[in-house]
């Protein structure tokens, strides 16, 4: 199993970003996709999830009516947008497919 983020960057506040997540060594066609992140000296936080065909999405709490999450399964690719950006969400993004499997991370900062 391999995840690649992309996309990454700095913003200023109220900016948007648009993460990438290009995906292979599964079936990524049957499988749920989520996005989480790290700030320094904080846990891992769920950002959002996408089921296998795309018509369930979940988020967490502070990002919702922000950011949406998609999947092209003929690209093997889920992807993060991010809109109205704000500095409490700078940390490492990471893309995850089951229990044990992470990218290396992208990371976002959100500052002026």
């Amino acid at each position: 199993v391999q995840l690649v983020e992309s996309g990454g960057g700095l913003v200023q506040p109220g900016g948007s970003l648009r993460l990438s997540c290009a995906a292979s060594g599964f079936t990524f066609s049957t499988a749920t996709m989520r996005w989480y992140r790290q700030a320094p000296g904080k846990a891992r936080e769920l950002v959002a999830g996408i089921n296998n065909r795309g018509g369930s999405t979940n988020y967490g709490d502070s990002v919702k009516g922000r950011f949406t999450i998609s999947r092209d399964n003929a690209k093997n690719t889920v992807y993060l947008q991010m809109n109205s950006l704000k500095p409490e969400d700078t940390a490492m993004y990471y893309c995850n497919v089951g229990y044990n499997y992470w990218g290396q991370g992208t990371q976002v900062t959100v500052s002026s």
